[in-house]
């Protein structure tokens, strides 16, 4: 393997003092673990409301490093953002609503978080006059891509889910910033990522730990639709270098660029890994509105200097270890709210048998 690139440091494009809201979550927390980890002379204040999803846990690695502050709020809360933006000199914005799932069954709080908490970040940040505002977005913004197309920054975005809905108006709203406040925003939209500390409701660690309980792998339909998978570490990684880099009032697709992966693939990866039979792969009622297939060109941030470095293959293997290693931190996790969502979520299909 290439040697690693190094991470930006303080006076390489990275703003010192920065507000990470949603950095208790699964990209942000990894991010920060990267910035204050390998970075020199940042400071970080995380905001995160600690939903579901959020887990002070995630962040113990930087819980002792000076540079470090936890802030626990709503990015909703003006008075709050207000404050804190005027303490930093940037704002990334990982607070977010992120699965498409729970967005079907209840759409309302994406559109309050996604769309009017950007909003409050984007006025704070504003009226803290910040020298960049980078907007965490998703390449579920694009919609369902035909082969063997891949999806560029310039395309039409076509959302076809309250998630990606709620994300693609965010996006638009950083934008509209830009252009009539010329506010430095930058926009990533990164492809489907896995990795440790990953909440086990999205695909690799529900797979991953159903496998290691012995429990039906839930695959939508016929398992047919395909994802390009990246790393966590990778993206966060390409996050540092657009905010470091990045053109502002541009947009940049973080991809590994690989073929796409199925579900029912990913399915058969974990169980390969487990040990696990292929009995337990459990088909179940189709998503509505399902995009069949998601595909980043990524050109315009491996321009920055960006490149992923680890393969689906070595990145799965080792997402696996950790998940085996690390019950601790998932089994309390997989009861009670996460129960009453997956029972809501997954029906099996007619003949099948039940999934839990």
């Amino acid at each position: 393997m290439a040697e690693r690139a190094s991470l930006p440091s303080v006076g390489e494009g990275i703003p010192p003092r920065l507000l990470v809201t949603g950095g208790a979550g699964f990209i942000g927390s990894a991010f920060v673990r990267q910035l204050l980890g390998e970075g020199e002379g940042f400071s970080v204040t995380v905001l995160d409301k600690l939903t579901y999803a959020g887990n002070l846990a995630n962040l113990s690695p930087v819980d002792s490093h000076p540079g470090y502050r936890f802030v626990h709020g709503d990015i909703c809360d003006a008075q709050l953002v207000g404050k804190l933006a005027n303490e930093v000199d940037c704002i990334v914005n990982f607070a977010a609503e992120t699965h498409v799932d729970r967005s079907i069954l209840e759409p309302g709080g994406f559109i309050r978080t996604d769309v009017l908490g950007t909003h409050q970040l984007l006025e704070a940040a504003r009226q803290a006059r910040h020298s960049r505002f980078l907007q965490v977005s998703t390449d579920e913004v694009y919609g369902d891509v035909a082969a063997p197309e891949r999806s560029h920054e310039t395309d039409l975005v076509q959302p076809r889910s309250p998630y990606s809905a709620s994300k693609a108006s965010g996006d638009l709203l950083c934008f509209a910033y830009h252009a009539t406040y010329d506010l430095p925003v930058l926009v990533t939209r990164g492809s489907n990522t896995y990795g440790p500390y990953q909440y086990p409701e999205k695909i690799v660690p529900l797979f991953i730990t159903q496998a290691l309980d012995q429990l039906p792998l839930p695959v939508y339909g016929d398992g047919s639709a395909v994802r390009d998978y990246l790393h966590v570490d990778d993206h966060a990684r390409g996050i540092a270098a657009v905010l470091a880099h990045g053109v502002v009032g541009e947009a940049y697709n973080l991809g590994r660029g690989e073929e796409p992966i199925s579900g029912m693939m990913v399915a058969q990866a974990v169980l390969r890994l487990t040990g696990g039979s292929d009995n337990l792969i459990q088909p179940v009622l189709d998503r509505p509105g399902h995009d069949r297939r998601y595909a980043l060109d990524s050109t315009k941030a491996r321009g920055l200097g960006w490149t992923p470095e680890v393969s689906f293959r070595d990145g799965i293997a080792r997402t696996v270890r950790w998940y085996e290693e690390r019950r601790d931190w998932w089994g309390p996790i997989k009861s009670g709210e996460f129960l009453d969502f997956y029972r809501r979520n997954y029906r099996p299909l007619a003949g099948s048998a039940p999934t839990s």
